[in-house]
């Protein structure tokens, strides 16, 4: 057995292979510099005859405190440690799905836009090499209100990100965020969110369609009332002839802790109780139809499989396919 550089170069030889020595210029490569950001995100799939494109929207770091209620933190640590994430160094992402089926461009939710920290905002490059046109989006469907979810459909300085696109949006969340009554009994420092949904959707509130659960909000796409997250949160099955895809907003956050653990309550869950019930419902679905799921929080391309593993379930991320 060769064990030794020297037995390596002298096997050579003995083998008749010529081993010249190269230059010392020629012997180390100048270091590469590092890049300024990661190469564009987005990863393209077929589901039937619909083209669908996951884009990533960049990442925001946090820490694990706080992040589950109703587990010690050296659990929550533990079970990060586990999947290889520093506790001190999470990067929650973010992931838009983009649907071409026939002549319709949909997106599902908006990102940030510029709206938010140094390392989001990442669709607009990422739709450009992807080739997306945000003028020719006809369709922006919304999972919820949240700010990484609605923020991109509308810049800072208040314009409209998707112009010619038909904003929907589920009626219990409208209900919800847009109820001037709720909001006035609010505590004024816990209306961040009714002031969101106003900042985006107030402007032209009359042009927002709201759709009710179980209901066909755009051809082969069918809103399912996933709650708990937030009153009306709701996931979308894409479906083309026999194959169908879930698109489930936040039904669970970093697949590592909620997916692993469905029991296990995110502090951004309004109704844990609800959400992890909505969690069980959705994957023991998906995992008995062997249904793929886009998550907007899974690691990219945020597409995957989820299966039952004991009291919970693991993601499988997708395996790379060839381009389409």
């Amino acid at each position: 057995m060769i064990t030794t550089r020297r037995e390596l170069l002298g096997s050579a030889i003995v083998a008749g292979v010529a081993v010249t020595t190269l230059p010392a210029s020629a012997q180390t490569p100048p270091a590469a510099s590092a890049p300024a950001k990661q190469a564009p995100g987005f990863y393209r799939f077929k589901v039937g005859n619909a083209e669908v494109t996951v884009l990533h929207d960049g990442y925001v770091a946090r820490k694990s405190e706080g992040l589950v209620k109703n587990v010690p933190q050296a659990d929550v640590d533990a079970a990060l440690k586990n999947a290889f994430i520093d506790p001190n160094k999470i990067e929650n992402v973010y992931n838009v799905t983009h649907v071409k089926i026939g002549n319709r461009s949909i997106l599902i939710d908006g990102g940030f836009a510029d709206n938010g920290a140094p390392t989001t905002g990442q669709i607009a490059a990422n739709m450009a090499a992807a080739g997306i046109d945000p003028a020719a989006i006809d369709t922006v469907l919304v999972t919820h209100f949240h700010p990484d979810h609605i923020n991109g459909l509308r810049r800072k300085d208040g314009t409209v990100t998707y112009s010619k696109a038909q904003v929907l949006v589920p009626a219990a969340e409208w209900n919800h965020w847009m109820d001037d009554g709720r909001m006035t009994q609010t505590p004024e420092a816990q209306r961040t969110m009714f002031n969101l949904s106003r900042r985006v959707f107030g402007p032209n509130a009359g042009d927002v369609k709201r759709f009710e659960a179980n209901s066909e909000v755009a051809p082969g796409i069918t809103a399912i009332a996933t709650p708990g997250h937030t009153p009306g949160h709701t996931s979308f099955v894409v479906a083309s002839g026999s194959d169908k895809l879930m698109v489930q907003g936040d039904v669970s956050g970093i697949a590592s802790v909620f997916v692993r653990n469905p029991g296990w309550h995110s502090s951004f869950d309004m109704d844990a109780a609800m959400a992890e019930a909505t969690r069980r419902k959705l994957y023991d679905m998906a995992a008995a139809e062997r249904m793929p799921i886009v998550g907007y929080h899974f690691p990219f391309p945020a597409m995957g499989y989820v299966a039952r593993d004991g009291n919970g379930y693991r993601l499988e991320l997708v395996q790379w396919r060839s381009a389409i």
